[in-house]
């Protein structure tokens, strides 16, 4: 198989059209490339369109095929950045905008932040802890197996110690801890 070499974009079915593109454009700085009543598409770079919206309140007003969360769709999607600072910098700019993670976790190959959307939608934010024989070799080591969930950690002290300047290979090392539970939430328990 050929690898894809980026994120293309995510489609995303909501009843909360209008709080969901308001939420996009907070959380990615992301720009409207097109909008009508029934669909929206947005980018924050240089790609056509990185998310679409499809709005089921008027292309399915009656509420049909509605279940649960968590019955049907992607668990969450993944987005890396450079490196834990650029994650603080993002954590710090979203926690002004009243958007906070329900799980900051070291999983010892990545420092993840995961966050949901109006409609639930899980989404990770991550910083790759080394490279990926580093992550290749934790996976199979002891440590790993012991623990291949990962450990929680404080977000805001993690900002406190960036800002403070420590470095940012310091800032993703894994930190010492019991193993994290999963959250309900995280649609995984």
């Amino acid at each position: 198989m050929t690898k894809p070499v980026k994120f293309a974009h995510v489609v995303y079915q909501t009843r909360r059209f209008d709080e969901m593109i308001q939420w996009y454009q907070t959380v990615f700085e992301a720009d409207i490339v097109h909008r009508n009543p029934a669909l929206a598409f947005l980018t924050y770079d240089d790609e056509h369109h990185r998310f679409a919206f499809a709005n089921l309140s008027l292309l399915k007003p009656d509420g049909e095929n509605i279940g649960e969360r968590g019955d049907i769709g992607v668990n969450h999607v993944a987005y890396t950045y450079a490196d834990a600072g650029e994650l603080m910098k993002t954590y710090a700019r979203l926690k002004a905008a009243g958007i906070l993670p329900y799980w900051p976790v070291h999983h010892g190959i990545t420092l993840s932040l995961y966050c949901r959307d109006p409609d639930g939608n899980r989404m990770e934010f991550q910083v790759d802890c080394g490279t990926v024989e580093d992550a290749n070799a934790f996976m199979a080591s002891e440590a790993f197996g012991a623990n291949p969930i990962g450990i929680d950690y404080d977000p805001d002290r993690l900002l406190e110690r960036y800002e403070s300047g420590e470095s940012v290979d310091l800032l993703a090392q894994r930190p010492a801890g019991p193993m994290s539970d999963i959250p309900p939430e995280h649609g995984m328990t």
